[in-house]
């Protein structure tokens, strides 16, 4: 079993970005601003509630998938000793990440699945602290996108190019007109490192690391 884990540990990148973008199309309509109304507030969750729920556990599920995708980014980068201390901080970077996002989506689901036993400024507040809960997902992509980056460049088996997008990345999320962006190229590099540590780890456990042409 635990070989079977070790081979398919990788591919934890994969099911993060299913899961994220299921959570996307399964909840598309636009949270409301914290400036909006507090019938406005109340009203988007009247309408989407079901979206809510559906939508916040998928975000929980991927961000926990998030987690053990970077560790298995880590046993794969610590393969290089100069990326070794590095390694270690990518994975604090994605449970930052992780715990930015699961309070948050905690309080969507709450708020939604308690929402007529809550009151309107109760509704709007719980919604307000869930936006603002979302600050340590761009702290923690800032650490996970620089650290891996140079993991990569100091010789970690993966393509050069994929260690400068990820510097690329971890400092475009601190940069407001940048974050959704930065987010988004996070989501599809996930995917991309997912694949090519799955292909190139030969489903073999402490199999050594081929470098990259």
């Amino acid at each position: 079993m635990s070989d079977r884990w070790s081979r398919l540990a990788p591919l934890t990148g994969v099911l993060f970005g299913v899961l994220v973008v299921a959570a996307v199309i399964t909840n598309s309509s636009e949270t409301p601003k914290v400036s909006a109304s507090t019938a406005k507030v109340v009203s988007y969750y009247t309408e989407h509630r079901s979206e809510i729920e559906t939508s916040s556990i998928l975000f929980a599920l991927a961000f926990l998938m998030l987690v053990l995708f970077a560790g298995a980014l880590r046993s794969y980068l610590r393969r290089t000793a100069a990326a070794d201390g590095l390694s270690a901080l990518v994975l604090a970077g994605a449970v930052l990440m992780a715990t930015g996002t699961l309070p948050g989506t905690g309080l969507e689901y709450g708020v939604a699945h308690n929402l007529h036993d809550l009151s309107p400024e109760t509704v709007k507040t719980l919604s307000f602290i869930g936006q603002e809960l979302f600050l340590p997902v761009l702290a923690g992509g800032f650490i996970f996108g620089v650290c891996s980056g140079l993991a990569i460049l100091r010789g970690a088996a993966l393509p050069k190019w994929l260690g400068w997008v990820a510097i690329v990345i971890g400092i475009a999320v601190l940069i407001p007109p940048a974050s959704f962006p930065a987010l988004l190229a996070f989501l599809i590099w996930s995917i991309i490192v997912s694949i090519l540590m799955y292909l190139r780890s030969g489903g073999s456990v402490g199999a050594p690391a081929v470098q990259p042409a």
